[in-house]
């Protein structure tokens, strides 16, 4: 069992192994406690920035999962078409980040927006430079053609 999660993890680098991980755990663990257990008067939700209470927290909720899944079966089989896509939802969230603190109450201004979105740049710059990893193994090109 531990050579089976040794071969797993190392179909990726240590960073993307981080990524998937948080995935997964957003797609078992984290949401569907957000999405069945959470009061909807707790609920909330950030998209783009903008922060979601409520009905509409609750009502987008399932759209982040289905994101979070499908990152999570993206990784899980290295799947071609999480290059690009990754990289431009962690640039998405890098962009939130800024834009969640200039507006929320609860953020911190440019300063921390700033500090936060650099954070999340350097994983969209890392799986942007990683489409090589998302590419199929020269052995299995050979055998589709």
């Amino acid at each position: 069992m531990i050579q089976a999660l040794r071969n797993e993890l190392d179909k990726r680098s240590w960073w993307m192994n981080l990524i998937f991980a948080f995935c997964v755990y957003m797609t078992f663990i984290y949401m569907p406690f957000d999405i069945f257990f959470k009061p909807m008067a707790q609920d909330e939700e950030v998209w783009f920035g903008f922060t979601l209470h409520g009905f509409w927290a609750k009502a987008t909720a399932p759209l982040h999962w289905l994101i979070y899944a499908a990152l999570a079966a993206g990784f899980f089989r290295m799947s071609r078409w999480m290059w690009p896509w990754a990289a431009v939802y962690v640039a998405q969230i890098a962009l939130s980040m800024l834009v969640w603190n200039l507006l929320d109450p609860r953020g911190g201004g440019w300063g921390v927006g700033l500090v936060a979105g650099a954070i999340f740049l350097a994983p969209t710059v890392a799986l942007w430079r990683a489409r090589g990893a998302f590419q199929p193994p020269a052995e299995n090109l050979a055998q589709v053609a």
